[in-house]
């Protein structure tokens, strides 16, 4: 498969995403592949100089506004108060003039152009040369960081020297408040529905911060604001300083919506212009503005005090760690590796210093989908989070519990007992205007308690169990005990009705699979987490059952609810209906499906989607995955081949499920076609969306595309196991695995698997079936046997038809190797 990137344009590099030609014609995705952030704080990567930028985007997580949900027809439940992360004031400006022409990319003579993401350094810097509409030269450097080290700091650097003769020279360094604080491509679009694409962020028409205060001096510069509605405030301040040899003038204006720092320089030829822009921004849920500008001077200050390279030398630190903890290597393929590690950077950038928030679909890089947290964080983005940054998943799953007394709210006015977590959402509440594919969710509870189970076992942390976790998992089991219902036919079983899975192309429907196998895991882990506190911490066992008001009956009911768990199966065609009606409907016909008509979502009424056999995103196949000991693995394959043709890969979550389940199957050239696809997602702009932000889900799914689907981990039963998948054109695949507080280093190889204890003391895995423990002392080199079935081809619609035989027999296509590009990426 072709790498999707024109190398002409962007180089291969596998620790830098360069761009060495500039482009008007695609700035929305540009500005999303160069945004740099930390979790908290994110900066697109617009021009510094602003006027040509397509979206002047700057998020804080969590910081939003709200309005009052107007629903044409109104019912009792419906979610009541939208959500929408709010574009912050824009620091990057640095506007330049030469000779009073302002340089303005889009129309410049550039000779020279190169835009760089520095995956090592955590820095975006940009190196241009510009010849004038007077014909003089003039270089332009710049940088641009968003501190991991320091949450609230960014800090930029903006340099002018004159090449080839003297001109004056202004440089406007500013702070712009876009009063409407949305973006400015936005539209309104609560959800699926109600405006033309849903996964774009609401657009607020009235005024959304309001100023409070503003203050100048001495370079610094400080602005204060609340929000109409949320009250959330925010304050920001940036520090300048110039470092020139030439003559300098320096001219200062405050607004309540602008400050603005201008240098004029009698610039001279070869004598260089350095300004240095350091920012600081803090918010709140209602702390006055007038606070939060002494703590964003408490920062500056620390800057001021210690110096900007000491701040880049600390992103530097950080970035070494989080690479040696998580960086993922596929040898030899060093197209395929650049992609990689910039999907790697997205993560970091989207979750780590995400404290006291949590992970948003687009996380700081854009404002699609409003800013919302869904499901994505849990399923997609925990679990590489769990093994390689065990403080930032306990970070995200604590933000999870304390919005657990919303929950609770949520679940008593859904007649539900014990908490369901809202489908999207930023402060807690439901912000899913449209329930039957956001409310009807209910597998949220049990995505979360997987998640928080899967953290727990891979890193020991009882004492976030005893405390938090258990509360979590006590109330969303109690929730899936209420919602379920027992029924008699032969033998009695536990049936889930009226809710949505994975897959939002159909909803509201009964025995979702999906939703019954997540269920039935989220009762069963909360059974055995409330017996395991009880025999290793008494003490606390008697807390959490007084605080929850626990009783031993209840206990027992999840377990029987989950032993008799109604999971749909049809003997006929060997295969697990998705739902109980599923298979009742009528083919959709993707193979005749105009490619101008997808995805589906923005050109057919949600009826008619409905009403067919038709996949927005792996539903089943996803619970393969996840649950993956509940079936057998001819169950797997007849799945998947009967749901694969079904799916349009409409959403950015499914490509990386149906990479790992391809690989287990044994269908390896598929799984590389999806690897592929979800890959270069954002980089080739696949979905044709990406310039509403990162999709997070999509890279964290990456990572699990790499160690779980090749690298073949999995980890039910609180056992690691590895069962390696490495496709034939490979040399090999590095990754890491930080189990208990030992982080062990798996290189594998066509021929063996070799692990490495590179912190810590040792770890126990089961390799093939075999438990292998490593130690600190020396590697273990594992010989690896037969790889398993490979299959030829994969299925197609063609082949739906053919597992409806009456006999229930399931055919495996063969289709001939139309995969002669897979070479560019993998071989």
């Amino acid at each position: 498969m072709p790498d999707h990137l024109d190398r002409d344009r962007f180089p291969v590099d596998e620790w830098r995403l360069r761009e060495v030609r500039f482009s008007a014609g695609d700035q929305g995705t540009t500005e999303t592949l160069f945004s740099v952030g930390n979790g908290y704080l994110g900066m697109r990567g617009n021009v510094e100089e602003g006027r040509d930028s397509f979206s002047h985007g700057t998020f804080i997580n969590g910081f939003h506004e709200t309005w009052p949900i107007r629903h044409a027809e109104e019912a009792f439940g419906f979610a009541r108060v939208g959500q929408t992360i709010v574009n912050v004031p824009d620091t990057k400006i640095l506007r330049l003039y030469v000779d009073d022409e302002p340089l303005l990319l889009t129309v410049a003579d550039l000779p020279s152009y190169e835009r760089t993401l520095d995956f090592a350094d955590g820095t975006l810097t940009r190196d241009i040369l510009w010849r004038t509409p007077a014909g003089k030269h003039v270089r332009v450097r710049s940088r641009r960081m968003v501190s991991f080290a320091q949450r609230h700091l960014a800090v930029m650097t903006y340099e002018v020297t004159l090449l080839d003769a003297d001109a004056p020279v202004a440089i406007s360094s500013q702070i712009l408040n876009r009063q409407d604080g949305s973006d400015e491509y936005a539209v309104r679009a609560a959800a699926l529905g109600s405006g033309f694409d849903p996964r774009q962020a609401g657009r607020l028409a009235e005024r959304v911060l309001q100023p409070e205060l503003q203050w100048e001096g001495e370079g610094r510069y400080v602005l204060g604001y609340r929000c109409t509605n949320s009250g959330m405030t925010l304050a920001v301040a940036a520090d300048h300083t110039i470092e020139t040899a030439n003559e300098v003038e320096e001219l200062s204006q405050i607004e309540p919506d602008l400050a603005k720092h201008v240098y004029r320089i009698r610039a001279r030829r070869g004598e260089p212009i350095l300004v240095t822009k350091v920012v600081s921004y803090h918010t709140s849920r209602g702390i006055p503005a007038r606070e939060l500008v002494d703590r964003c001077r408490r920062t500056l200050d620390r800057v001021r005090e210690n110096g900007t390279q000491e701040t880049f030398a600390e992103q530097r630190s950080w970035l070494d760690d989080f690479w040696a903890r998580s960086d993922v290597v596929l040898h030899g393929q060093p197209a395929a590796q650049q992609a990689i590690r910039w999907n790697l950077l997205q993560i970091a950038q989207a979750s780590a210093r995400a404290e006291g928030s949590g992970i948003a679909a687009k996380g700081v890089s854009g404002s699609g989908y409003g800013g919302h947290y869904f499901w994505d964080g849990e399923i997609y983005v925990l679990p590489f989070l769990t093994y390689t940054m065990p403080r930032a998943a306990r970070n995200a799953l604590r933000f999870r519990y304390t919005m657990l007394d919303a929950a609770r709210r949520r679940a008593s006015e859904l007649n539900q007992d014990g908490a369901l977590f809202p489908w999207r959402t930023i402060n807690g509440e439901e912000a899913s205007a449209y329930y039957a594919a956001g409310t009807a969710q209910y597998h949220i509870d049990a995505d979360i308690s997987f998640a928080l189970c899967q953290y727990l076992t891979a890193s020991g942390d009882d004492d976030f169990l005893a405390r938090e976790a258990i509360d979590v998992l006590v109330e969303t089991a109690r929730m899936w005990a209420d919602l379920g219902f027992w029924r008699g036919n032969g033998a009695w079983a536990f049936h889930i009705h009226g809710v949505t899975g994975p897959d939002e192309y159909t909803t509201v429907v009964n025995d979702n699979l999906y939703t019954n196998v997540m269920a039935r895991f989220n009762l069963r882990a909360a059974a055995t987490a409330v017996e395991r506190l009880a025999a290793a911490d008494p003490e606390a066992y008697r807390h959490m059952v007084t605080r929850l008001q626990l009783a031993d009956s209840e206990v027992a009911e999840w377990g029987r609810a989950a032993d008799h768990m109604h999971i749909p199966f049809d003997a006929r065609l060997g295969i697990h209906p998705q739902d109980a009606q599923f298979l009742e409907k009528e083919l959709w016909d993707l193979s005749n499906t105009p490619a101008d008509k997808r995805p589906l979502l923005l050109h057919y009424h949600p009826l008619v989607i409905y009403r067919f056999q038709v996949l927005k995103q792996a539903d089943v196949v996803l619970a393969l995955f996840l649950q993956g000991d509940g079936f057998t693995a001819e169950e797997k394959l007849a799945d998947f081949d009967y749901y694969d043709p079904l799916t349009t890969g409409d959403s950015t979550l499914s490509a990386v499920v149906q990479s790992i389940v391809a690989a287990e199957v044994g269908y390896q050239e598929l799984a590389l076609e999806y690897f592929g696809d979800a890959l270069y997602v954002d980089l080739a702009d696949l979905h044709a969306n990406t310039a509403d932000g990162v999709h997070v889900a999509s890279a964290g799914g990456i990572w699990s595309a790499l160690v779980a689907g090749f690298g073949g981990m999995r980890d039910g039963g609180g056992q690691v196991t590895l069962d390696p998948r490495l496709p034939e054109l490979w040399e090999g695949l590095t990754f890491r695995l930080t189990l208990q507080g030992t982080r062990v280093r798996v290189d594998l190889r066509q021929e063996d698997l070799t692990l490495t204890v590179e912190r810590g003391t040792e770890a126990t895995l089961l390799v093939r079936g075999e438990r292998v423990t490593v130690s600190a002392e020396e590697p273990v080199l594992v010989p690896l046997e037969d790889q398993g079935p490979r299959l030829i081809g994969a299925p197609t619609t063609r082949d739906i038809e053919g597992t409806r035989r009456a006999d229930g027999t399931v055919i495996v296509a063969t289709v001939p190797d139309t995969h002669e590009d897979d070479e560019h990426l993998f071989g």
